[in-house]
């Protein structure tokens, strides 16, 4: 693989490593060094990905394999808040972008609260948008275990979400 190859297969999904690495890890610093070492593997194997079917899903369970890593050697510095990913939007008042900034904090923290695999599916599926079968390369687990695990997140977040509205509660805990 010559580096124009290299810049068209593998950098483009850098951003989808990095949003990854930063629901395990939870720090920006972290996720990036998560995503250079990804990096790096990825033009040291530059000669052997063609073998891979889906480079991308390559990457991305080598993300996933050095974020775990770096979770259970307790190297990395741990942060309890998520950057704020949003883009501001000039067109909302202040208060419906608090508003809508309230709603994404709730989600998030409701996200966290979900046991990691069904974290982990959840993103893959509805944030980045991968396929089954792909999630399940990634995450090196059985298909039906993938659509059992985002069934249960999705139908866990719907459940707290109408608790939530129902009841009028602010469960920012």
């Amino acid at each position: 693989m010559v580096l124009e190859e290299f810049k068209t297969r593998v950098l483009p999904v850098k951003n989808k490593l990095y949003r990854f690495a930063l629901r395990f890890l939870s720090n920006e610093d972290e996720a990036q060094d998560v995503v250079q070492e990804v990096l790096i593997k990825a033009w040291n194997k530059r000669e052997e990905l063609h073998l891979y079917r889906s480079v991308e899903a390559w990457c991305m369970q080598v993300t996933r394999n050095l974020s775990l890593n770096r979770l259970k050697s307790g190297h990395y510095r741990d942060t309890e808040e998520l950057p704020d990913g949003q883009q501001a939007n000039h067109e909302q008042s202040p208060y419906d972008q608090a508003e809508t900034q309230d709603v994404l904090q709730t989600i998030d923290q409701l996200l966290q609260r979900l046991p990691p695999a069904q974290q982990q599916v959840l993103q893959l599926r509805d944030m980045e948008g991968y396929a089954y079968q792909e999630i399940g390369e990634i995450l090196e687990m059985p298909l039906a275990q993938v659509k059992v695990n985002l069934f249960r997140a999705r139908k866990t977040l719907r459940e707290q979400l109408i608790k939530m509205d129902a009841y009028g509660i602010d469960q920012h805990s």
